[in-house]
């Protein structure tokens, strides 16, 4: 059934152009059906949208909540292909730049590519009848991506075809731009992981109905987004690889995740605040915590001992000791866990669970190390947790717990970021879970230990990781 065409169209105060572009796309009489996506238009174009449903039977829409960005527009979108089935995608704009008459020539090109781009530079006087600034941003835009990125199509355009039998729908979740810079995002993506891609040439007449929908703050954002993808691939270009994601025969409602650290993990957040301090944690997890990670870990448990990382997050501190031991990864997150099937392909094993309610037999592990998961609990919780380490961990073996200090100068960076941002700008930003159990003291420490069962070896608060985390080492009571 699903072996046609779907053509989307996202909209937004397209009420003008809707049928005209629907007119000419009936009139190439192809097997397709049409997906428009309205983001509540107060121009009436969802409600025109309705009616223009009830009549053709080949026409859907899907009705969102407000303007949620055109390259969230088209995560929904592609995604609702990939679950009607649809095997074939074109994607393009409803202001009548995108003319229907070349989606034969994508049809064409597709028969040996997997993703074919309409590109508006393999003719000279393509863009001849727009404004002088609308092709100066096209170009800059275009130039920009070519530069930073090294990708040699148009990369900035929504006139494109999707092999959707071909191409894994795992692609969307490597993508973090919601905005206009989805466009070349995700060719980027597309374009590391080897799928085959082609241009096609097509010519954009300048719009004759309605505004272009892209501002000023558009090109900036997507600037910004562009130097951040390069610096991530730098630094981490496993994030970039399209994997199928973490998948647990355990039912999500049986895990109780207070602090929401799906939300944390997930990709989709693109405020300039949360680039920046992704590029910040990023940096920092690699080059200052992990060498500190490695050092503790060395010193502590002998090579080749089953470790458990207790709350595991991105699973990219440990990639290098993960060579040299046998480690379970444990988090509550499914989508950490699945940016650790990625980060950290070392891993012996990876389990969604609780730190409260491990699914994991008494007495099986060599040691527990966990950095920066401590302090978003209440003491009384830490004691629970500290109880858990206890039962699962062999007889008189060590727990390394790396647990920030009141006064670490991160702790302290974070909350003069949080008071510019929410006292001074009047955000309502939070970059990360609340901190309530920060450690106060070695005495502190040694109560929570000795509760539980465990005995304080060291207290560890120095430059290794630039006063950081105090780094706490535990031994099991035999």
């Amino acid at each position: 059934m699903k072996n046609k065409l779907l053509i989307l169209i996202p909209t937004y105060n397209e009420k003008e152009n809707v049928k005209k572009i629907l007119s000419q796309i009936l009139a190439l009489a192809l097997p397709a059906d049409i997906l428009f996506i309205d983001d509540n238009s107060p121009d009436g174009t969802g409600q025109l949208l309705k009616e223009v449903v009830k009549r053709n039977n080949n026409v859907f829409v899907l009705h969102r909540a407000g303007k949620l960005g055109i390259g969230s527009a088209h995560v929904d979108g592609i995604n609702w292909a990939y679950d009607q089935g649809y095997h074939r995608l074109i994607t393009m704009d409803c202001d009548l730049s995108h003319s229907p008459e070349y989606i034969r020539d994508f049809l064409a090109k597709a028969e040996t590519a997997d993703i074919v781009v309409g590109s508006r530079y393999l003719h000279k006087k393509s863009l001849n009848t727009w404004n002088i600034s609308r092709r100066v941003l096209t170009r800059l835009g275009h130039f920009a991506s070519r530069i930073v990125l090294r990708i040699p199509y148009d990369t900035t355009g929504a006139f494109r075809f999707y092999r959707l039998d071909k191409i894994s729908r795992y692609f969307l979740d490597c993508v973090h731009s919601q905005g206009y810079s989805f466009f070349f995002e995700s060719l980027f993506i597309l374009h590391l992981n080897g799928y085959k891609i082609v241009e096609t040439s097509i010519q954009l007449p300048k719009r004759a109905i309605g505004n272009s929908k892209m501002r000023m703050g558009d090109v900036f954002n997507s600037i910004i987004q562009l130097f951040h993808i390069k610096l991530i691939f730098h630094l981490s270009r496993e994030s970039f690889e399209i994997a199928k994601p973490f998948q647990s025969d355990l039912p999500n409602e049986s895990l109780f995740d207070p602090q929401n650290w799906d939300s944390y993990w997930s990709t989709n957040k693109e405020t300039k605040t949360h680039l920046v301090y992704d590029l910040i944690a990023f940096f920092y997890r690699k080059f200052i915590i992990r060498p500190a990670l490695n050092h503790f870990i060395l010193d502590n448990f002998n090579t080749g001992s089953r470790l458990l990382h207790a709350g595991c997050g991105s699973g990219k501190v440990d990639k290098q000791i993960s060579k040299m031991y046998k480690i379970s990864a444990l988090d509550i997150s499914p989508i950490a866990l699945s940016i650790c099937m990625k980060a950290n392909k070392n891993y012996s094993k990876l389990i969604l669970g609780s730190i409260f309610n491990m699914p994991v037999p008494d007495n099986s592990y060599d040691g527990i190390y966990n950095l920066g998961v401590m302090e978003h609990f209440s003491e009384e919780e830490i004691k629970q947790i500290l109880k858990e380490f206890n039962r699962i961990l062999k007889p008189s073996r060590k727990i390394v717990l790396f647990w920030p200090p009141e006064f670490g100068l991160s702790v302290m960076f974070l909350k003069l970021l949080h008071f510019i941002l929410n006292h001074l700008f009047k955000k309502s930003i939070s970059l990360h879970p609340p901190e309530i159990s920060r450690v106060k003291s070695r005495s502190q420490v040694e109560r929570l230990l000795n509760q539980a069962e465990f005995t304080l070896n060291r207290y560890a608060f120095g430059i290794r990781d630039l006063f950081t985390y105090v780094v706490i080492v535990g031994e099991k009571n035999s």
